[in-house]
């Protein structure tokens, strides 16, 4: 019997703890986070600075992993099949919620259902960069050089269908230019081939282009939304010269659909006070030429539906269709 007692106080003593670790405010452990692309491009840039921010106020590390490949659909996917206990986090973008679900006939996951968009926290537009051996300072200038030796040059992508593949198709187009398509796997490979020279032009987000113009590495010759760039006022809209042409991007974070809405509340509020700050404000317009959204999940479902309806006739006319 004082076995019996001895053991049931023991498990008396030990159920509050656990129940304790049960119920342990969140977040009580690192917090993984998905960059669905390679290292070294906007989103890996963005992603970082921001987990920077985010584990300061929660305590807690957010700790980047880049799972890059088909698009973002990779690193897309496991966020979608991770558990949603507000451990495993995600980058959304253009790709993943806009372009990808109008790209590839088998698309391994459904965003609307799937995920739950906490927030965006960037709207951007791509930069138009050329090799600094390129005779050409202007896009005037490039759409002339392509229409005398047609086929001769070429652009570099991240991949086949990401915004930025789709930028140069639609510059294509509108141009009526006759260049190659050369997929990277992701932004750093391609950066490194277009200041050799191997591949001729290039369009980027803005956060990993900007640098290499500014630091002299690459010709910037225009910037992919309808007006100037708050952070580049110098380098001129594509549209000055190609009337009608627009192709902006977006940046947001996700949680696995589930995910308990105390977690997401606590979410959308560090978000939002993340990109309130001004090391974040400063860091976005003056350094990586990104523009600020409103923070939060409130108007996603209706920015998202503009912006299918944007990308739509671009996807339509660049004939692009992945598996």
């Amino acid at each position: 019997m004082k076995r019996r007692h001895l053991l049931l106080g023991s498990l008396a003593s030990v159920a509050p703890l656990a129940m304790v670790r049960a119920d342990a405010p969140w977040p009580s452990k690192p917090v993984r986070f998905i960059v669905p692309f390679a290292p070294g491009g906007g989103t890996d840039t963005a992603s970082r600075l921001l987990c920077d921010q985010l584990s300061r106020s929660l305590g807690q590390s957010f700790v980047i992993d880049n799972k890059g490949g088909a698009g973002g659909n990779i690193g897309t996917l496991e966020l979608v099949r991770s558990a949603a206990d507000g451990y495993t986090l995600g980058l959304i973008s253009v790709a993943s919620h806009t372009l990808n679900p109008m790209l590839y006939r088998r698309l391994p996951y459904d965003p609307d259902k799937d995920l739950v968009a906490i927030s965006r926290v960037a709207l951007l537009a791509n930069l138009l960069g050329v090799t600094p051996g390129l005779p050409v300072n202007d896009v005037a200038a490039l759409i002339a050089l392509c229409k005398r030796e047609p086929g001769k040059y070429a652009f570099a992508s991240s991949g086949p269908g990401t915004s930025l593949h789709l930028s140069g198709e639609l510059f294509k187009m509108m141009a009526g230019v006759d260049i190659q398509h050369v997929p990277y796997k992701g932004a750093g490979a391609a950066y490194a081939d277009l200041i050799s020279g191997t591949v001729h032009m290039m369009f980027a987000n803005m956060p990993s282009m900007l640098p290499q113009v500014r630091g002299g590495k690459v010709k910037g010759l225009g910037v992919t939304s309808a007006e100037r760039s708050r952070a580049a006022p110098d380098l001129p809209a594509i549209a000055e010269t190609l009337p009608g042409y627009v192709a902006t991007s977006w940046y947001g974070i996700a949680a696995p659909a589930q995910t308990p809405e105390p977690i997401l509340a606590k979410l959308e509020a560090a978000i939002a006070a993340a990109l309130a700050s001004s090391d974040i404000q400063r860091r976005w317009q003056e350094d990586l030429g990104l523009d600020m959204p409103p923070a939060g999940r409130a108007g996603f479902a209706e920015f998202l539906a503009a912006d299918r309806s944007a990308w739509g006739p671009a996807v339509k006319a660049a004939g692009v269709t992945l598996d």
